[in-house]
């Protein structure tokens, strides 16, 4: 009896053990091919890691040279900003090395910042300009941060900050761990965007304005934020400056957060009141500015930042641990 047992369970262990590899190999064959198209396929992939691997080289100038600057943001200033006119207007003084990743916020570029500084970059200041409600917001981006940011410890520490469960929690880490994971989203985004007319316009309707919080309920969140950004920044020698990029109808917030900055001892920038731009200005979003709004920020943003970044002679006196 035991025997005929035996050989009737082996056909079904055999059958279990044949799916199962093929499983794997049909995950392998998936992780494979979503690593081929991201990095041969990608203008996001490539420009985002790019740019890091050449943030990561940063070190600080020697006395008379243009201080090395390390500017990240997201879409606002990817806009916003015309690198190549703004590097040209700066050049004698400052040395840019951008890092712009759309939709991304506080938590994604405080462990960027971590990450970086771990890795070795020791940039003299550090440029932060992701907007009001991209600061004030308690989440990252799904995909390419956590795969190009985060190492797997800083993975479960954003999870922790976040109050994630352990779903969102599994899905960060197999984001960071996982090429085809990470960039399941983006992959969806682009085929939708080629079955689905005026998908753009859709997500408009879809993503409402944030409601932003007023007077000290402001202050309470973003000010913890600046400090703790800034006791990053100054241990590795570097001077933080928020960068708030204008955006349409946002006067109250671009004031409350420079009086925040103010509070927290963070140097801001705030080269445009966004009362004297109109809607002409911006794209059709009201939040990202167009050709005519990127050259006037730009302009205005090559006159304001050079005199707040730190030269390497003061900054020798800062330690860096």
């Amino acid at each position: 009896m035991p025997s005929s047992i035996s050989d009737s369970k082996s056909p079904g262990l055999v059958y279990a053990k044949v799916l199962a590899a093929i499983c794997a190999i049909l995950l392998a064959l998936i992780e494979v091919s979503s690593i081929y198209l991201l990095k041969h396929h990608s203008p996001t992939y490539a420009r985002i890691s790019g740019q890091y691997n050449e943030a990561v080289k940063i070190r600080p100038a020697r006395p008379g040279e243009p201080a090395n600057v390390l500017m990240v943001g997201n879409s606002l200033l990817l806009h916003g900003i015309e690198l190549d006119r703004f590097r040209a207007l700066t050049s004698a003084r400052l040395h840019i090395y951008p890092i712009f990743l759309e939709a991304t916020g506080y938590y994604d570029w405080l462990y960027a910042l971590r990450g970086l500084f771990r890795q070795g970059a020791r940039p003299q200041a550090v440029v932060l300009g992701v907007g009001v409600n991209y600061f004030l917001e308690d989440g990252v981006r799904q995909d390419y941060a956590p795969m190009l940011f985060f190492s797997a410890r800083d993975t479960l520490a954003v999870a922790s900050n976040l109050h994630l469960d352990r779903t969102a929690t599994s899905n960060l880490l197999l984001a960071h761990s996982s090429t085809f994971w990470d960039t399941r989203s983006a992959i969806r985004t682009q085929i939708l965007s080629h079955v689905v007319p005026h998908l753009e316009d859709l997500f408009m309707l879809v993503n409402q304005t944030p409601t932003i919080p007023e007077g000290r309920a402001f202050e309470e969140i973003v000010v913890p934020r600046l400090r703790r950004m800034q006791e990053l920044c100054e241990a590795h020698g570097a001077k933080l400056i928020l960068l708030v990029p204008p955006t349409l109808s946002a006067e109250s917030a671009v004031s409350e957060m420079a009086y925040a900055a103010h509070k927290a001892g963070v140097d801001v920038s705030v080269p445009v009141d966004p009362a004297a731009l109109s809607a002409n200005f911006y794209q059709r979003d009201g939040m990202h500015l167009n050709s005519q709004g990127a050259v006037v920020f730009t302009s205005a943003l090559a006159k304001d930042l050079p005199d707040k970044v730190v030269t390497h002679n003061t900054l020798a006196s800062h330690p860096v641990r």
